[in-house]
């Protein structure tokens, strides 16, 4: 047995108990259970139907995002998220360049990067490079000033640990960030890569080794042995080139309004919803969220 979720933007709710008692029907599904009122529903089907893809594509211009997955072993007791445009709204390295005067070129470098277009390491170190000489209080500033968390995370994190999940962030931008929004949110730890400080100021340069897409593999598989746990057990977040590799590990790899070229690699993708997808995709109702 499957299960097949619907959800929108929990800003403008607009799914139709109409349209979740028609697909309902048409896939031979079984009884309907509603999640959050007119945002989150979800109905078992005995397999995956043949024009599933099409429906999708039919249903994202309507606001909804619609998803499949086994019906066994749904809640996971493992979160492991990227952090930039996932767990945040910003790219950390795009907010210090555009203080350092470098904002535009190295969005565009950002972009390709997250798009795959360009090798992540190499892309790292060009950018950090541009920001030599800026002065290291400048993080604080962006952190005060610029950065913001996604909707729905701290509702994720705090309901995943309520539920006795582990929760990890980890990303391919930088310590002096992570640090912050994990405690934040209330992840259990996190890693990112450091940037390296002389006399007050960023030498344009990171520790080694370069944390990037193996290192995100290698975390989610050594920290889910650490806790004793299967790869099945755990869910992953992301949105960019770096983070399929652990997408594709994880039982539940979710691609969270991700680039084009990324979302096009997953099975599960949600593009309206926000980061309490994660929990109903689990099949958490709203009334069991925590925060």
């Amino acid at each position: 047995m499957h299960t097949i979720t619907l959800l929108t933007s929990p800003d403008s709710p607009t799914l139709a108990p109409a349209l979740v008692d028609s697909l309902r029907n048409a896939w031979g599904g079984g009884e309907a259970l509603w999640l959050s009122p007119d945002e989150a529903a979800e109905f078992p089907v005995p397999r995956m139907p043949e024009n599933f893809r099409d429906v999708w594509a039919d249903l994202q211009p309507l606001g909804v995002d619609l998803n499949m997955q086994p019906r066994e072993n749904r809640r996971k007791f493992m979160l492991i998220a990227d952090m930039d445009s996932t767990m945040i709204e910003q790219e950390c390295i795009d907010e210090l360049a555009d203080m350092a005067g470098v904002g535009a070129h190295v969005k565009d470098v950002t972009a390709r990067a997250m798009n795959g277009e360009l090798d992540f390491e190499g892309a790292l170190l060009e950018r950090v490079a541009l920001l030599k000489g800026l002065d290291a209080a400048v993080i604080d500033q962006v952190l005060a000033e610029r950065i913001s968390v996604m909707p729905g995370g701290a509702t994720l994190v705090a309901t995943m640990t309520a539920a006795g999940a582990h929760t990890v962030l980890v990303s391919g931008g930088f310590t002096a960030f992570t640090a912050h929004v994990a405690a934040t949110l209330g992840f259990d730890e996190n890693r990112a890569n450091t940037l390296l400080i002389e006399d007050g100021k960023l030498t344009g340069d990171v520790a080694r080794p370069i944390l990037g897409r193996e290192a995100k593999v290698q975390t989610l598989t050594e920290t889910a042995a650490r806790c004793g746990l299967r790869l099945d057990q755990v869910i992953a977040v992301g949105d960019g080139a770096n983070d399929l590799g652990m997408l594709g590990l994880a039982g539940t790899g979710v691609a969270l309004h991700a680039k084009p070229s990324v979302a096009a690699q997953c099975d599960i993708r949600v593009n309206h919803g926000d980061l309490t997808a994660l929990l109903y995709l689990q099949g958490y109702s709203r009334s069991e969220f925590a925060g």
